[in-house]
């Protein structure tokens, strides 16, 4: 749950960028950090094997700037895809206030994709989230690559909750910022509820 310092009129809020790997989860978060300013942005931290696999996680504290009096930060998260990793997926997860779902859209990685939402619908009530009502937006990422799936085709099997959605090339910044800040408003709004 989103952290609130009344005295610092500080709002802390944890996202986490979750889904199959090299889905471009750690594309979605680099790309924030190149092209958010200084002024708004902490040192990102990434964790990664020799071949750019992320190990562990990547870490991107933001600013979003002050709303209703209260300068709201987001702590950014990546999880690894890997499933073996999946102690350290239910660990990044725990107490996140929003989830961003990156989905590969090639045809090749529909059952990772299907395998992954599924893996985080588990390890949310593993770590007490309910998928149900936690803002969750879905990126159907590589929307550029040859083999990509309609995205019709994608959100029967991927978003049987509901969850908003955005298209995107996360290599190249197209959908990023959009997806982040959809994600964003409904966190806000869930905080602003007292939820």
């Amino acid at each position: 749950m989103a952290f609130i310092h009344r005295a610092r009129r500080e709002i802390h809020c944890k996202i986490v960028y979750y889904g199959p790997g090299m889905g471009g989860k750690t594309a979605n978060v680099r790309h924030l950090y190149d092209h958010v300013t200084p002024d708004r942005k902490g040192k990102m931290i990434s964790l990664e094997t020799e071949s750019e696999r992320t190990l562990f996680f990547d870490f991107l504290p933001l600013s979003l700037g002050s709303v209703q009096g209260y300068d709201v930060r987001l702590h950014v998260y990546s999880v690894p895809g890997q499933v073996f990793y999946d102690a350290s997926r239910k660990l990044i997860l725990r107490a996140s206030d929003g989830v961003v779902f990156v989905a590969d859209s090639q045809s090749e990685r529909f059952e990772a994709n299907a395998e992954s939402v599924e893996n985080l619908v588990d390890n949310g009530k593993q770590v007490g989230l309910d998928l149900a009502t936690l803002p969750v937006v879905l990126q159907y990422n590589k929307r550029d690559m040859p083999s990509a799936l309609p995205v019709a085709t994608l959100r029967e099997t991927l978003n049987r909750h509901g969850w908003a959605e955005h298209e995107a090339v996360a290599r190249d910044g197209v959908g990023v910022f959009e997806t982040l800040r959809t994600l964003s408003k409904l966190v806000l709004q869930r905080v602003k509820e007292g939820r």
